[in-house]
């Protein structure tokens, strides 16, 4: 009898643990996701502020039509975009971003112009809380990933079928700094 109970108890013990951790990978996934609309609200954010941006602008720097017409043309294929796709464009749509800061500075007109001080800040404002919620995001993915990979949550993982993340990188052309010269070369 007491060999029933023992072997029912650890039965019922690795229940339990495999509850727990079935529960852990899901509060993991959902913290991913979570995470995720956190940086899908800020994008918004920086959607809905592009076309002023480019309207002030485009004002002062009517030559620079280029510039002003990809960073147009990224927004929109980022509003559209999978989630996957969403990351590699918003990459690009933040060094073209760059290039409009780089743009003011040739301008002197443009940088006193109250419209665009403001927009600046609210755009300074919004890269600000993206760069917080990507380390964010990062941060919840490795975690998220590591409960795949490591002994016993991998076991559950694989049974139930968890995939990794993709985490958030930062391209190589915004990890220099920009040059002034560079946006005002014609090919």
């Amino acid at each position: 009898m007491n060999a029933y109970v023992a072997i029912l108890i650890a039965l019922l013990a690795l229940v339990i643990a495999f509850i727990n951790i079935y529960n852990s990978l899901i509060a993991k996934r959902n913290q991913v996701k979570n995470i995720r609309a956190s940086i899908d609200a800020a994008l918004k954010n920086r959607y809905d502020l592009i076309p002023n941006l480019v309207s002030s602008v485009s004002r002062y720097a009517e030559h620079e039509n280029e510039l002003l017409t990809k960073v147009t043309e990224l927004r929109s294929k980022a509003m559209n975009a999978n989630e996957s796709e969403n990351l590699k464009i918003n990459n690009e749509l933040s060094s073209t971003l760059g290039g409009i800061k780089i743009l003011s500075e040739a301008y002197p007109e443009l940088k006193a112009n109250e419209n665009f001080i403001e927009l600046q800040k609210s755009l300074n404002e919004i890269e600000a809380q993206l760069s917080a919620v990507r380390r964010a995001y990062n941060s919840a993915v490795m975690i998220y990933n590591n409960a795949l990979e490591m002994f016993p949550s991998n076991i559950v993982a694989s049974w139930f079928k968890f995939s990794p993340k993709e985490f958030f990188q930062a391209p190589q052309n915004e990890q220099n700094t920009p040059d002034v010269k560079d946006l005002f070369k014609r090919d």
